[in-house]
């Protein structure tokens, strides 16, 4: 129904496709060698807060290889077989990333509770303090291009990559001030403390992901922002006199979208299937990976399921 020839260029679906899988390969990247020169600073320091902080990296890649895999199985085109494509698997993925985080983070509970008990002073804490700001600056860089990606694409799986990375970062940072606290002021307590703290706000982040993954999966509508901007769209065609039955939801890269439009009873049909043409490009352009079926209807026909889906909505 769509000649998607002249929309090249941003809203390019294959462009947000690119950025997906490179965002995928850094994300996989990134994680290793950062758990790499964790363990290190771990193994040289003896500091639980370091410790926490490398299982986190360590299962971040994981969490990222996964996402890898789901994200480029959801790019596959869809099929005979699987005729919405296979979108389902980034929030499938998600949900993977949430009950493996939620394991990691009772282990580090366990682990703090045990240093609380019995507290362990921290060695070479220069080192470690060094490897935790080059930790900083290397997933600051990678949550900037994920946040980038999401703008573009609105994937879930790299949303729940960028959520926890970003926690990395408060992570990180409550590392840093764990080793000072313990190496300059000799409060040993203060490490497995942060510890408990970092594996609180593992949690949470795990908890997140969760909760956006079981709405993909049960077919949530969009945000009332991008339901807003598509009856905008819709309705600035001056012979568009209104819209109805508007339906969407998202599975990973792709949204599908599909409603009524009310056109004038005496538009000859060529007319109205170039209007809703032309509707469907300019929705195209602000969602580039979405399906669109558009219905036209004669303005002023009563539909009985219009009523009972506005009766529904109040």
């Amino acid at each position: 129904m769509t000649d998607l020839a002249d929309d090249a260029g941003p809203g390019d679906p294959r462009a947000g496709e690119r950025l997906l899988r490179r965002a995928t390969y850094l994300a996989v990247g990134v994680a290793l060698l950062l758990a790499a020169v964790k363990a290190v600073a771990w193994f040289l320091t003896g500091s639980v807060s370091l410790l926490s902080s490398f299982i986190d990296s360590l299962l971040d890649a994981v969490a990222s290889a996964v996402n890898l895999i789901a994200v480029r199985e959801a790019l596959r085109p869809a099929t005979a077989a699987y005729r919405f494509g296979r979108g389902k698997l980034e929030p499938m993925a998600g949900l993977f990333q949430a009950a493996f985080i939620s394991g990691s983070a009772l282990l580090l509970f366990s682990e703090a509770i045990e240093r609380l008990v019995e507290p362990e002073p921290i060695r070479a804490g220069g080192f470690g303090i060094a490897v935790m700001l080059f930790s900083i600056v290397a997933t600051v860089a990678l949550v900037w291009f994920q946040r980038h990606v999401v703008r573009r694409t609105k994937s879930l799986a790299i949303s729940a990559d960028s959520l926890h990375y970003t926690g990395d970062l408060l992570a990180n940072s409550a590392v840093i001030i764990a080793i000072l606290l313990t190496t300059q002021l000799g409060w040993h307590m203060a490490d497995p403390i942060f510890g408990l703290g970092i594996a609180g706000y593992i949690l949470y982040n795990a908890w997140r992901i969760a909760v956006r993954a079981f709405q993909m999966l049960l077919d949530r509508e969009l945000d009332e922002a991008d339901r807003d901007k598509i009856r905008a769209i819709a309705m600035s065609h001056p012979e568009v006199m209104a819209l109805h039955d508007l339906r969407t939801r998202a599975a990973g890269p792709d949204v599908f979208i599909q409603f009524h439009l009310e056109m004038p009873p005496d538009l000859r049909l060529i007319r109205a299937h170039d209007i809703a043409d032309r509707v469907e490009r300019e929705i195209l352009r602000e969602f580039p990976n979405a399906e669109v079926i558009i219905h036209e209807d004669p303005a002023g026909i009563f539909e009985p399921h219009q009523s009972f889906l506005r009766d529904r909505r109040r």
